[in-house]
């Protein structure tokens, strides 16, 4: 989609918004007008070329608009013509920019579990899950959404057990975010069908991937079931 809107008459379009330079106001989703934190944001910046990109580690250069986590969002901002006005330039929208905001947000999951494979902070194998969650050692649990009805129970059961045993605000939560295909593609032989992420810096950084993915594609809320008191939401 190509805009053919300038930087001249910015705001003045009928809608009753204003579209300030970035650095004066950085951190408003440009669809809500809402200010947040940047974690809860989405940042996109206009290549040479004009094109629209998501910049979610927050550092490609130049003028850059916040978007909140959440897919509908991306697509109305889409359909709108957001960007062009708040980005103050001509710019083309890919087609598929709220899909390749969920495929940059699935890598960098994946990427943070096999981190966490290699620190010891992310293990994988029904068994292994079952220990780590009744011996309280587990921050998370993941499903594969292919994985067998029993496997998952068998877990359900576990956080539940440490939950009732030891009085916790919420159970440990559960996610289900890829199929087992989805997961090969991402993360090859360390694909997964029960897996559990645990404390220290990689566990945590699982942990929080895992909620801003959910939170994408959920308008902003996570599906996961159970919520550990002592995580930061």
């Amino acid at each position: 989609m190509i805009s053919g809107e300038g930087a001249e008459g910015l705001g003045e379009d009928g809608d009753g918004f204003d579209y300030p330079d970035e650095g004066m106001n950085g951190r408003t989703c440009i669809v809500t007008r809402e200010k947040t934190e940047p974690d809860h944001l989405i940042r996109f910046v206009a290549a040479p070329d004009g094109t629209v990109i998501p910049d979610l580690k927050r550092k490609l250069p130049g003028r850059g608009c916040w978007v909140g986590m959440e897919r509908q969002r991306v697509e109305t901002a889409m359909a709108k013509n957001l960007f062009a006005r708040a980005l103050k330039r001509k710019v083309t929208v890919p087609a598929d920019l709220a899909d390749q905001v969920d495929t940059l947000l699935s890598q960098q999951l994946a990427g943070m579990m096999n981190l966490g494979r290699k620190a010891g902070q992310f293990i994988s194998g029904t068994m292994k899950v079952d220990a780590a969650v009744r011996s309280g050692a587990a921050l998370a649990v993941f499903h594969s959404l292919d994985a067998a009805p029993d496997g998952v129970r068998k877990i359900d059961q576990a956080r539940k057990a440490w939950h009732l045993g030891m009085e916790t605000e919420a159970e440990i939560p559960s996610y289900r975010l890829f199929t087992g295909a989805e997961m090969e593609e991402l993360m090859g032989q360390n694909a997964f069908i029960h897996a559990a992420a645990l404390a220290g810096q990689a566990g945590e950084g699982v942990v929080k991937r895992a909620n801003l993915l959910e939170r994408y594609r959920n308008g902003g809320r996570t599906r996961a079931v159970g919520r550990a008191g002592r995580q930061d939401q």
